[in-house]
């Protein structure tokens, strides 16, 4: 069976599901982390019966002059909660301490942290700047692999689609977890960034594999077999290594997403999302377009 026989339906959807997520991403908009706004991150140590409920319930009980609107809570293995929260003065935070201490019994404070609004947009124009870089670095990269590709096929086109897929993945991917942050207390941060790149890297190396195959089976037909064959063949000799180690890779982060620290769930939940989409785009993306390129060259 023909894996490019499907291909514009593929593309089509891929195509609306981008349109999609870019709309998102623009209205509502993600719910950014102090990471990029600005705030306060404040870890304590607390009494080791005291649940995610209570803490809610005590956070929801201070009062002050100012709410503190929407704080994020994180708990880690070692009976410590860390809140994230807007910026809050010397006061609050002195007002806070005692009310914790009042409601949850004895804790300890083991960090606070400011980070102010020009920080925060430091790391916003950094984030987008480590994306581009990135991108750019990977195009650069597969040109330079695939300069000797037979058939005098441009390597810069390999190298285009392959960042083009990169794209698909990640607009994709920033589109769905917009969804989950005005729907959970998910809220994106540097460490969503850190595994958007990490997708990057995860979709690029199925990606390389398959074009890969394709430059060898040129190799060996020369100009024998039309372009179009070479490729269809060339991806069904890869998916079921692409499947597989997509697999693998799944049942990996489900053990840490079910197991590790809640710290790190968001992190995990992204690149499990992010390698989905990323094992789809290698195989029903990526060699289609190159195809549908060659016929159009």
């Amino acid at each position: 069976m023909s894996l490019l026989k499907p291909a514009k339906f593929f593309l089509g959807l891929s195509t609306a599901l981008v349109v999609v997520s870019i709309a998102l991403f623009i209205v509502p908009g993600p719910r950014l982390s102090i990471d990029f706004t600005g705030g306060t991150m404040m870890e304590v140590r607390i009494p080791e019966e005291t649940t995610r409920g209570d803490i809610a319930a005590a956070i929801d009980g201070f009062t002050s002059e100012t709410e503190l609107g929407n704080v994020t809570l994180a708990m880690t293995k070692d009976s410590s909660v860390l809140l994230r929260m807007r910026d809050i003065t010397n006061e609050e935070h002195i007002a806070l301490q005692k009310h914790l201490r009042s409601e949850l019994g004895q804790i300890k404070e083991l960090q606070f942290t400011t980070i102010g609004p020009t920080v925060g947009a430091t790391l916003k124009k950094r984030s987008f700047w480590a994306l581009g870089i990135a991108s750019l670095a990977i195009v650069l990269y597969i040109a330079f692999v695939f300069r000797k590709i037979p058939r005098k096929l441009s390597p810069w086109r390999f190298g285009i689609i392959a960042v083009i897929t990169l794209l698909h993945d990640v607009f994709i991917t920033v589109g769905i977890f917009v969804i989950i942050s005005h729907t959970t207390s998910f809220e994106f941060d540097t460490l969503f960034i850190t595994a958007l790149l990490t997708i990057l890297g995860y979709s690029v190396n199925d990606t390389i594999v398959i074009f890969d195959r394709i430059r060898d089976n040129l190799a060996e037909q020369g100009r024998k077999e039309d372009f179009a064959a070479v490729a269809d063949r060339s991806l069904s000799d890869s998916v079921t290594r692409s499947i597989n180690t997509s697999v693998s890779t799944l049942i990996m982060l489900s053990s840490l997403f079910i197991l590790g620290s809640e710290s790190i769930r968001w992190f995990v939940l992204t690149l499990m999302v992010g390698s989905i989409i990323g094992t789809y785009s290698s195989l029903f993306l990526a060699t289609p377009l190159l195809v549908f390129w060659k016929k159009k060259a």
